[in-house]
């Protein structure tokens, strides 16, 4: 074992009895390969399952392997919703869903949670509606402080995922934010989840890797 991999089981371990102090379940594994794998015990046969938009989630193998495991699951896909129901039902039933999947934008060393939203589903489902929210994070997300996480998702996260999703935003043409307030706005919404009221609802994952943004 690496020294790296060393330090991030030890700050791992840390953030882990953090999370525990806010009801929230922490768990590590030294790959993304563990990682898909640990997601998977968590989930029941037939229960439903949406998700946030989420590179890590894609990167770890996860929303494939969950794709070619529909008849398990009832996979409720925003990006293929079902047509026989209106975006306002479908959104329903996501929000309501048995498991919501997502990483999270930072998470500081004393286990808090920093999530910043364009449109605010995914910050929503993790306050509030689905039974279960499982978290992916890779250990660059880690963050010292509330005030670092916020940083930290504007000038290092939002810039590369404006470029992925095309935004008009200036971020995603400067690399780099300057608190925009355009109609394409990636940060109106900024969530600190500090506790969850419901002892394990949310479980994170932390990966010895870099992942997502």
């Amino acid at each position: 074992m690496t020294a790296k991999e060393r330090n991030y089981e030890n700050l791992a371990e840390s953030i882990i009895a953090k999370l525990a102090q806010r009801n929230m379940e922490g768990y590590y594994c030294k790959d993304r390969e563990e990682a898909n794998a640990k997601v998977k015990r968590f989930l029941m046969p037939d229960c439903s399952i949406s998700w946030g938009g989420s590179e890590t989630l894609e990167q770890i193998g996860l929303i494939a392997d969950l794709k070619e495991s529909e008849n398990e699951y009832e996979i409720l896909d925003r990006k293929n919703p079902d047509p026989a129901l209106s975006a306002k039902e479908f959104y329903g039933k996501m929000v309501t869903a048995d498991f919501f999947l997502m990483s999270t934008n930072a998470i500081t060393v004393d286990g808090e949670l920093i999530n910043i939203d364009g449109n605010g589903n995914r910050v929503a489902c993790l306050c509030n509606g689905p039974d279960h929210v499982i978290i992916v994070a890779g250990m660059n997300k880690i963050v010292p402080d509330i005030q670092s996480g916020i940083a930290r998702v504007r000038n290092i996260a939002a810039p590369p995922n404006g470029v992925r999703l095309n935004t008009n935003t200036p971020c995603a043409e400067y690399g780099r934010c300057v608190d925009c307030l355009t109609d394409d706005c990636m940060c109106c919404h900024t969530v600190v989840t500090r506790m969850c009221r419901v002892p394990g609802r949310i479980k994170v994952i932390l990966v010895g890797e870099e992942l997502g943004y």
